[in-house]
């Protein structure tokens, strides 16, 4: 789960890191006094979306002006200004694709006088099974880039958890970033914060960038991404309730309450299947075959059928989705549960769309002749191969 800049800093306030001050703002008519409030002569106007690139970013719309999504304001006029033109417009970043996102909520933050960017981040390894830290000098670059074209400008090193974080750890961050003195101090109090507050909250991915050193000699986070497990989350309720589903997909939230595993692609043919091992492997052969998956969808192995007629709605709510796959190999899921979800959701929705149905396993003749037997137009598949064909070749007929 994703949390807004505002949010991030809050949650890692509460540990000690620094930050710089900042008021959240969802009206614009709110600007004026919240910078205001903050004192001057400097202000930060930044858009809250969940995606990055937003100082790089250019809004859809021509009212909201040509200046990105993070701009600079010398004046409350300024501020309320760029508020105006900000909230209720679409911004687009190299993270959000061309739809974009709508702005709904600002941070205004005070300006920051700054001497140096780095950049910082902890996220999990998965092959040390360890926190990781990621370092480097190169401060508001995206950390691709500078992997790609400077490697050697990147440090990384995992935590022990039988011993957690210690002294040497910060002392490696302060090295690698050229510190020493005192900011190598707050380095060193930096990365403890920063790996307690990951742990205790159960963080998928921390990350810093740019963290500076302002002119009077203080590292700061100026910006801040944060993301948690959400197989954790209900050992934190005040996490969970930082979530903004105004930024998520309305048909991966909805997928959440059905308990199915959903993620939203750019595609024309929907997939519903059990086993995520299998569901990527119809989308690796649907691409095989020319076309693209509109979704990954993973109705898990003991579904019912309320679960297949929900997981089915999903994917007929998509206006992208050209045609359907349904590819179930069933061991404890049961292949006469699958055809009675699909057959109750296309008496429910209707059937737009050629659909492909390949069944096979447990009650897969009892499947079979559900599906035949209930007089829909579905075209019956052999085997994973014959039903990639045949739903390829449908939705290109019907194009």
């Amino acid at each position: 789960m994703n949390i807004h800049e505002y949010q991030a800093k809050a949650v890692l306030k509460e540990f000690g890191v620094p930050v710089s001050r900042g008021v959240a703002v969802f009206k614009a008519e709110d600007a004026e006094a919240a910078a205001r409030d903050l004192g001057g002569p400097l202000w930060v106007v930044k858009s809250q979306i969940h995606a990055g690139g937003r100082g790089k970013g250019k809004f859809k719309e021509p009212a909201a002006g040509d200046k990105g999504g993070v701009r600079l304001a010398e004046s409350l006029e300024e501020v309320a200004l760029n508020a105006r033109q900000m909230l209720g417009h679409t911004l687009v970043t190299l993270q959000t694709g061309a739809a974009g996102k709508q702005v709904n909520r600002l941070y205004i933050e005070e300006g920051s006088d700054i001497a140096a960017e780095f950049y910082l981040s902890a996220l999990v390894d998965r092959v040390t099974s360890r926190v990781a830290f990621v370092v480097s000098t190169e401060g508001g670059m995206n950390i691709e880039d500078v992997a790609h074209k400077t490697p050697e400008k990147i440090k990384t090193f995992s935590v022990d958890p039988a011993t957690g974080i210690m002294p040497h750890h910060g002392r490696t961050v302060a090295k690698a970033l050229g510190l020493s003195g005192d900011l190598a101090k707050q380095a060193e109090k930096l990365v403890v914060s920063l790996y307690t507050a990951f742990v205790a909250k159960d963080m998928a991915m921390l990350e810093i960038n740019p963290l500076i050193v302002t002119k009077q000699g203080d590292l700061r986070c100026l910006d801040a991404k944060v993301s948690f497990d959400p197989n954790a989350l209900f050992r934190h309720p005040d996490i969970a309730g930082l979530r903004d589903e105004t930024e998520e997909d309305a048909k991966e939230i909805e997928a959440s309450k059905h308990d199915l595993s959903y993620i939203a692609l750019d595609g024309a043919i929907g997939c519903m299947v059990n086993g995520a091992g299998l569901a990527m492997a119809t989308m690796d052969i649907i691409k095989l075959y020319g076309m693209e998956p509109a979704n990954f969808l993973d109705v898990g192995g003991g579904a019912s059928k309320e679960k297949v007629t929900a997981a089915f709605k999903i994917i007929t709510a998509d206006p992208n989705v050209k045609g359907i796959l349904v590819n179930i190999f069933g061991g404890i899921m049961r292949c006469d549960v699958i055809a009675e979800g699909v057959i109750a959701a296309v008496k429910e929705v209707g059937l737009k769309v050629p659909l492909v149905v390949r069944l096979e396993g447990t009650n897969v003749d009892l499947g079979k002749t559900i599906i035949r037997e209930s007089g829909l137009n579905v075209i019956p598949a052999d085997d994973l191969d014959d039903a990639a064909q045949k739903i390829v070749k449908a939705v290109k007929e019907a194009v």
